[in-house]
């Protein structure tokens, strides 16, 4: 159950341990997400599929979404807020795409923000190869066979990869 206390946005590095040069994105994700809103930002910020298992690891413990001939676990991603974890600036923790190759995300809470209500979340920033700086803003639409999932809040996305160049991704709130 999400606590009553103000929404406010967690700034949040993110980065594929064992690659160089390093990928990483940085997410502006709004307190009242849950794991699987996080889950699907992931997925769209690093271009990931959504074809693989994965998980992640907060505290011990084991979320995730389901995936057909996947681990089940305890929690419903959909009612397992952020907020509720009670995360610390600098604390971190993982989550793990594709078990055969085992690509692990390693998270960390760089700062909490005001949430700015003009803004939609989530937001995600990238490094890229180039050597100018660039910003774009576009709106993205989600299918998935899974409909009852969904980035919500209204969400926008900021992804990158490697060096000096930032692009900016917004991902629209779906309504179903």
């Amino acid at each position: 159950m999400l606590d009553l206390t103000p929404v406010h946005v967690y700034q949040l590095k993110v980065w594929i341990q064992g690659i160089s040069p390093m990928v990483w994105r940085r997410l502006l994700v709004r307190s009242d997400s849950t794991i699987a809103d996080l889950h699907y930002t992931i997925q769209i910020a690093i271009g990931w599929s959504n074809t693989h298992l994965n998980r992640f690891h907060i505290h011990g413990k084991d979320y995730g979404v389901y995936h057909i001939g996947g681990m089940d676990f305890a929690d419903n991603p959909e009612r397992r807020y952020l907020a509720n974890f009670g995360f610390r600036t600098r604390e971190q923790f993982l989550y793990e795409y594709d078990f055969d190759d085992a690509w692990l995300h390693e998270f960390r809470l760089e700062q909490r923000l005001p949430l700015d209500p003009k803004r939609t979340y989530p937001v995600v920033s990238m490094a890229t190869m180039h050597r100018r700086r660039k910003t774009a803003a576009v709106r993205w639409r989600i299918s998935r066979c899974d409909t009852s999932s969904r980035i919500g809040h209204g969400s926008a996305v900021t992804g990158g990869s490697t060096t000096s160049t930032s692009t900016t991704r917004t991902i629209g709130r779906l309504k179903e």
